[in-house]
């Protein structure tokens, strides 16, 4: 019998308040039921709102280095349980268990990372224009955050905003994935142990349009932090802006990689490997296009095809995987979708482009790595987002044309180029609307000490990780202090 999971609602685990549940399966073996999990409510939602709420009024007072050791300790578990939770992972959402121990990896080093910054929420003081008198800026809390987060990484992406949060002085509703509910509870779990107050962090589980919907319009609510596809985000930035609330939005991508004839090769070669099929091409940075300068592009095509073919497909937690499954039937329906399109508008597969149905691959949602070139830059494959391991490549003439295509997409996440000239690399740097540029780079790999976030159709405008975030997770208030012992008047023509 599967396991039964639940809510966590103001310090204790529950059910939906109808009882209803969905099944969490693994991705690389369908049969694998996992567990359920609540399917619930907006009573429910209603309930973790009140809780939250409540929680703040306290939770806003604990003074900020304390709440920071909340996420040290946090951190600390984290670590004594790394091998355990990457194992959850894997078996949940499919990535190999050296991506996924990766996964908590981040995890441990926001904790760390977000701990010190208790003792760093600096203000700024700025001299008065009037004799006497003190200027002064403080960071404050938002209140009750609303998190929604995507499946692809089920650890990083809630402790780059839960840990910044509670330290912030916040308090949270909480939905993952509904393909990756298991890691979530754990790190609730995590944080439960640490020290974290009852109805500081809450967790309802569900679908989208229910609990995600509810989370956004409810009034005690005051920001929003969503993950996921840019159409969802639209809405949610809609529901939000209707209510004046802060909201943060990490959306898709569609990054490339730039290879100029000066590069080392084997360098750029190894780089699209990893960009374009680690974690099965399912992150937000994957490299989804490939520009190669005229000069080299044969070449280059000649060994990649080779060094793709030899990936090994399978179960994440098998030893030797390189490439684990896609994460449910519908998304790689979706991959198959735009590989058949791919090939109608007459770009050329030259390995992959098609699903991988043998053997042990039977039992998840497997599909092969997928190579397509003579792409052209306004095709559908090179505009749309496919969150697969599937890679387009464009032939340029120069490194203007590169940039050009490159910047040729409605988003701005990541972006990657291969050169030995620095004045190239700098060019590149500023003139692509990104916003993560890397150099002799993969487009994967941010860090969480650095900010993460995108321009265009990718995001609008905040970022998450390092001292960027705080800025989504706080509020500034200005304080004057007159001790002139008279009235003095700002903004008067004295």
């Amino acid at each position: 019998m599967a396991q039964k999971f639940q809510n966590y609602i103001n310090g204790v685990w529950c059910d939906s308040s109808n009882g209803q549940t969905f099944e969490n399966r693994n991705p690389a073996n369908w049969d694998d039921v996992i567990g359920t999990f609540p399917l619930s409510t907006t009573d429910d939602v209603e309930r973790a709102a009140n809780s939250a709420a409540e929680a703040y009024r306290s939770w806003r007072l604990v003074p900020a280095p304390t709440r920071g050791d909340i996420c040290r300790r946090a951190g600390d578990i984290m670590v004594r349980r790394k091998d355990e939770i990457a194992a959850i992972m894997t078996r949940e959402m499919g990535k190999t268990l050296t991506e996924t121990r990766g996964d908590v990896q981040e995890g441990i080093d926001t904790a760390f990372y977000c701990a010190t910054e208790g003792r760093r929420l600096f203000g700024i003081n700025t001299p008065s224009e009037l004799p006497n008198k003190l200027n002064l800026s403080f960071r404050v809390p938002i209140g009750v955050c609303g998190l929604i987060t995507p499946w692809n990484f089920p650890m990083a992406i809630p402790t780059w905003n839960i840990f910044p949060g509670l330290v912030a002085g916040n308090t949270f509703i909480f939905k993952p994935a509904e393909d990756t509910p298991h890691t979530a509870n754990i790190l609730v779990e995590i944080l439960i142990e640490a020290g974290l107050p009852k109805g500081v962090l809450n967790i309802v589980h569900g679908a989208g349009e229910v609990v995600g919907t509810a989370i956004t319009i409810h009034p005690h609510v005051r920001a929003v932090s969503f993950t996921g596809s840019t159409k969802t985000g639209e809405i949610v930035a809609q529901t939000c802006g209707k209510n004046t609330k802060h909201v943060c939005l990490e959306m898709g991508g569609k990054n490339a990689q730039i290879v100029m004839p000066d590069a080392d090769i084997d360098l750029a070669l190894h780089g699209i490997l990893w960009g374009a099929f680690g974690t099965t091409g399912q992150r937000c940075t994957a490299t989804s296009r490939l520009i190669l300068h005229q000069d080299i592009h044969d070449a280059f095509i000649e060994q990649l095809i080779i060094k793709a073919k030899a990936l090994k497909l399978g179960d994440g937690s098998a030893e030797g995987i390189e490439v684990g499954p896609i994460i449910n039937r519908k998304q790689r329906d979706n991959i198959e979708r735009l590989v058949t399109i791919g090939k109608k508008e007459g770009a050329v597969c030259v390995l992959g482009g098609e699903k991988a149905e043998y053997g042990d691959l039977k039992k998840g949602w497997f599909y092969k790595p997928t190579i397509f070139t003579g792409v052209l830059p306004n095709s559908t494959i090179s505009q749309e987002e496919i969150f697969g391991p599937v890679l387009s490549v464009i032939k340029c003439n120069s490194l203007q044309n590169a940039i050009e295509i490159t910047n040729s997409v409605k988003y701005g996440l990541s972006s990657s180029i291969y050169t030995r000239d620095i004045n190239a690399a700098l060019v590149a740097v500023r003139d692509i609307e990104v916003g993560i540029s890397y150099i002799n780079a993969p487009t994967i790999g941010a860090e969480a000490h650095m900010p993460f976030g995108g321009v265009k159709a990718t995001g609008n405008g905040h970022r998450e990780g390092g001292w960027t975030v705080f800025d989504f997770y706080t509020e500034w208030k200005a304080v004057y202090i007159d001790y002139s012992g008279r009235l003095q008047r700002a903004q008067i023509d004295n």
